[in-house]
């Protein structure tokens, strides 16, 4: 499954598409291989971008078709849009590219490495913890705006977090109260044992969702917890 986020680097804005399910092949895929496509090589007319997302796609398909490679991700940062992939052999990216995009008017580099442990993976393209939260949290507002919800009104939120002492939970809790959060209940399930509800009153805009989970994030990884989402309830006309 392919998502897209916006991450800031320094002082620029990337954007960024991640395959999440890709390190589901990294264990035989030690070659990293990197295409990157220069933007002046197109424009921003609809035909311009139709025409770089298919040769993008064909790309992908070229080097995806003998199943040694995967396509993990690609990085719009500048002049340049950068496409990712890891391979079991490092022999052939380079032809099967220039196949594809020679024939264009594309401006490319093309380039190979060992990147074993997918380390360029883990800290250039897969989303942090707090990316992928906010990720999840606009497909819920997209929802809640399908439905009608004024999402800029106040209402209240229910926030989940899961530990795995109750140590932790508890240490976790007294910090979050302190913060302006409330304890709501305590939560089990089958892949939760140590969970907990707090609840805030706020409104579910991205902008103060990523206020309110910022340092809820924070206080949560510091007792080696997982941030289980919110929920709340929908605020339309008639509330």
């Amino acid at each position: 499954m392919r998502e897209i986020f916006k991450r800031i680097e320094g002082e620029e804005e990337v954007n960024i598409e991640v395959y999440l399910d890709a390190k589901e092949h990294s264990e035989f895929k030690p070659w990293i291989f990197s295409v990157f496509i220069k933007y002046d090589s197109f424009n921003d007319s609809e035909d311009g971008l139709d025409a770089f997302f298919e040769t993008k796609e064909s790309l992908i398909i070229a080097l995806e078709l003998d199943e040694k490679t995967v396509y993990v991700g690609n990085r719009l940062v500048g002049e340049w849009s950068e496409l990712y992939f890891y391979s079991e052999d490092s022999k052939g990216l380079e032809a099967n590219t220039a196949n594809v995009l020679k024939p264009t008017k594309y401006v490319y580099q093309a380039n190979v490495v060992k990147d074993s442990d997918w380390e360029f993976f883990q800290y250039n393209i897969f989303p942090s913890d707090l990316e992928l939260c906010l990720m999840q949290s606009k497909k819920i507002v997209e929802h809640l705006e399908d439905e009608g919800d004024k999402i800029s009104s106040p209402r209240e939120v229910e926030h989940y977090a899961s530990f795995e002492t109750p140590t932790q939970k508890d240490r976790f809790v007294k910090n979050a109260c302190e913060q302006g959060f409330e304890f709501k209940d305590d939560i089990s399930g089958d892949d939760i044992e140590h969970g907990v509800a707090l609840v805030k009153t706020h409104n579910v805009t991205m902008d103060e969702l990523e206020n309110v989970i910022t340092p809820l994030i924070k206080l949560i990884q510091a007792e080696n917890g997982e941030y289980e989402l919110w929920s709340t309830t929908l605020q339309d006309e008639d509330n």
